[in-house]
């Protein structure tokens, strides 16, 4: 499992309200997601179903909301909300669920429109919404969600890294059709000793990353794309 789909991305809401007495108790109100990428390849359906479950004692009121990302990975990446299917190619279903403690339920995630030449990039915040607090005295409950990454990876994926070294900085583009992970990545001696550790990336099509690097030494990379991974030197 690479860096990339073991990281967790979490988007944190803290709500406090206050009840008569001292102190603060944290109210329970936990969310799980059976998967935080969505990676819809050529080879398999549009589709993919995301399980939430409430690991909490309390009921639960969780919506997922999706965002079209449009240029990413590039100085001018940004974020579109839009709940149309219609209108962004990605159908998301249930948006809005109430989760029982202890439940669990799936989220739909599927493509709607036909695939495109290079990768089509969302976010899905699914997260808890602020209901009553139950404890006593002073509360405070703290709501974590998720930023689900979805990609729809087009019909041929080329995933295709140009790197440049420039003294000590190392240029790497992506002139493909789709993202790449850029994982396990390392500068060691001609020997092969003293190797130090070279920070992950996923890479999107059209977007370029820059990194110091030892200018004396080789630079070498897993690159995953999809399910293919190949070794790169630089």
């Amino acid at each position: 499992m690479t860096m990339t789909r073991m990281r967790r991305s979490l988007a944190t809401v803290v709500t406090a309200v206050a009840v008569a007495g001292l102190g603060a108790q944290p109210a329970a109100a936990n969310l799980v997601l059976s998967q935080v990428v969505v990676d819809l390849t050529p080879a398999g359906p549009p589709r993919a179903d995301v399980e939430a479950w409430n690991t909490g004692a309390e009921r639960m009121y969780v919506v997922a909301e999706p965002a079209s990302i449009v240029d990413p990975g590039t100085p001018a990446e940004r974020r579109v909300a839009s709940a149309d299917p219609a209108e962004s190619g990605l159908l998301v279903t249930p948006q809005k669920m109430i989760l029982e403690p202890g439940e669990r339920k799936l989220i739909r995630i599927a493509a709607v429109a036909p695939r495109a030449a290079r990768d089509r990039v969302y976010r899905v915040t699914v997260k808890p919404v602020a209901g009553d607090v139950s404890a006593a005295g002073s509360a405070l409950k703290v709501l974590v969600g998720y930023d689900m990454l979805v990609i729809v990876r087009p019909a041929v994926m080329a995933g295709e890294v140009a790197g440049r070294r420039d003294g000590t900085t190392l240029v790497l583009t992506n002139t493909g059709s789709t993202s790449v992970e850029l994982y396990e990545g390392r500068q060691c001696t001609a020997a092969g000793g003293d190797c130090r550790p070279l920070p992950a990336k996923r890479l999107y099509a059209g977007a370029t990353w820059s990194q110091p690097i030892d200018p004396a030494r080789p630079v070498a990379y897993k690159v995953k794309t999809g399910l293919m991974v190949k070794a790169v030197t630089y």
